[in-house]
């Protein structure tokens, strides 16, 4: 089967102005020539959609200097006119779901409707960014001096640098550029390389927008490559923000090397989230949440549910239903809407898959419901394997670390849920958490100061998945940044603290007498 005209990605493609050889970096409508490129292979059925051109050193340099100069423009247009923008970039995105949430499944390999969510979440962030537009406000404070006033306000920074990972190619681009747009900030976008294309398709959307508007081409700027070409923003003092989405270990690198110029940062890196059943949980949502959060995306979410800790009480009943739920799943192509389960993302991904698995047999899990890849035609791509369920211990080393892989760790815990919020809270990562129960006071617990320590805990929702209005981010090694709503937006301005004096006298601090 021809699955790009099967299921129409060559029409998508040409809807979002990508070509099957495509100019990788970008200010706007000017796109610039590169002698090498990267290659993007759709874990679907592992053909070639395109290419797309690798930055070149000093064609980095003139798209900084772009940003720089659209910088001026963008910051000193009104903030409700800036998000009029994103207003149109929104609209545009309405128009286009379609493509661009096949183009999503397709060179990512999540399902097909999980494709026109990612996009329906850039129409969100947009929506809430054009409202925030209008609400970038700061404080009035009193000031202790006579015919004194002291205000608080928000400026743009300037440039922000993006660098997005492969799960979520579209989506946390625009949490980002969508606040930094409505704050004054330009943009300078490096998409994963796993995932070029989706990256290109945004870049024409925006670069026709801006165009229309007369506006400066460096307000959003696009960049390929591997980690090299992100070290070169991470290094450089031109860009006082950098926004990264990624492994723990990418985090480190990126937080240390912005550090250490005394940048900002905003930082969302691994996930290792568990789920609580207590004995006063519905069991049947505790199985709709636990399976989508452990299955969906092929286990490549950040939020994925990698530990399910389960009273020792329902424990047998549970995995009774668990085994049954499993049966059911459905693996294969994603844009055909019959199949739960897409591919893995590439080998290298699989190959992790197979050893974690390993590891947890070595380290002494029992498999409950047996993993491994799948082979025929069906499958052909190589990058399709079936999401296991293994019975292990908190402590094992496997289970303390993220495998980007549809892999369940289920686990015992007796007494009162005080136990299972510690084993919780018992690894690295802290990203999403969730409970499943009816018990009122076991639910406040947990969402209590001494319950779970993650940036986001749910009760009776599973722990994928995460509303526009809130800021979503975790703590400890999952980074601590937060991104989209609340009041996310602060992290990409800088505050300033301002205090004018209307008198005709000026009084000195702690009643220090300088008369002239």
């Amino acid at each position: 089967m021809n699955i790009q005209k099967e299921y129409g990605i060559a029409k998508a493609l040409e809807q979002l102005g990508v070509k099957k050889n495509n100019k990788g970096t970008s200010t706007g409508n000017l796109w610039m020539e590169s002698s090498e490129s990267i290659s993007s292979i759709s874990p679907v059925d592992g053909a070639e959609i395109g290419s797309v051109g690798i930055t070149k050193r000093e064609d980095y340099d003139k798209v900084i200097e772009k940003a720089q100069s659209a910088f001026q423009t963008w910051s000193a247009t009104p903030a409700p006119m800036r998000g009029e923008i994103v207003r149109q970039f929104g609209q545009k995105l309405r128009e286009l779901k379609d493509p661009l949430g096949r183009l999503v499944s397709y060179e990512m390999g999540k399902s097909f409707q999980e494709g026109l969510g990612e996009v329906q979440e850039m129409i969100d962030i947009c929506d809430f960014a054009v409202g925030l537009s209008r609400q970038l406000h700061g404080l009035t404070i009193k000031s202790e001096r006579p015919e004194h006033h002291m205000q608080e306000q928000w400026h743009p920074l300037g440039i922000v640098g993006i660098i997005s990972a492969f799960n979520f190619p579209v989506a946390v681009w625009s949490w980002n550029t969508a606040l930094a747009w409505v704050a004054g900030d330009v943009c300078v976008w490096k998409p994963s390389e796993k995932t070029p294309l989706t990256g290109i398709a945004c870049q024409n959307i925006i670069a026709g927008v801006l165009k229309d508007n007369d506006l400066p081409e460096g307000i959003s700027c696009l960049i390929n490559g591997d980690y090299k070409v992100g070290e070169w923003m991470t290094n450089d003092e031109r860009v006082p923000l950098i926004s990264a989405t990624g492994s723990i270990r990418m985090g480190r690198i990126v937080g240390q090397a912005v550090a250490a110029r005394l940048g900002k940062s905003i930082l969302e890196l691994g996930g290792n989230n568990a789920m609580i059943i207590t004995p006063d949980a519905d069991l049947k949502i505790s199985l709709i949440g636990g399976v989508f959060g452990a299955v969906g995306t092929a286990g490549q979410r950040c939020t994925s549910t990698r530990r399910l800790i389960v009273h020792e009480d329902i424990y047998d009943e549970l995995i009774t239903k668990m085994k049954g739920a499993y049966q059911q799943l459905k693996i294969g192509n994603p844009l055909d809407e019959k199949n739960h389960v897409g591919p893995l993302i590439d080998k290298q991904a699989v190959e992790a898959y197979e050893k974690a698995i390993e590891k947890a047999k070595e380290e002494g899990g029992k498999v409950i419901i047996e993993g491994g890849v799948l082979s025929g035609e069906a499958y052909e791509s190589g990058c399709y394997v079936k999401p296991a369920v293994i019975e292990a211990d908190n402590s094992y080393s496997i289970v303390q670390e993220e495998t980007f892989a549809p892999i369940l760790y289920v686990m015992k815990y007796s007494g009162g849920v005080d136990n299972a919020i510690k084993l919780q809270n018992g690894v690295r990562q802290g990203l999403s958490s969730a409970i499943m129960t009816n018990n009122m006071r076991e639910a406040h617990q947990f969402l209590s100061g001494s319950g779970s320590d993650c940036g986001i805990a749910n009760v009776n929702i599973g722990t994928s998945g995460a509303e526009i209005g809130g800021a979503f981010g975790g703590e400890k090694e999952t980074g601590g940044g937060r991104e989209s709503g609340s009041d996310a937006w602060k992290a990409y301005m800088r505050r300033q603290t301002n205090t004018l004096n209307y008198g005709d006298s000026l009084p000195l601090a702690q009643g220090i007498k300088f008369d002239l």
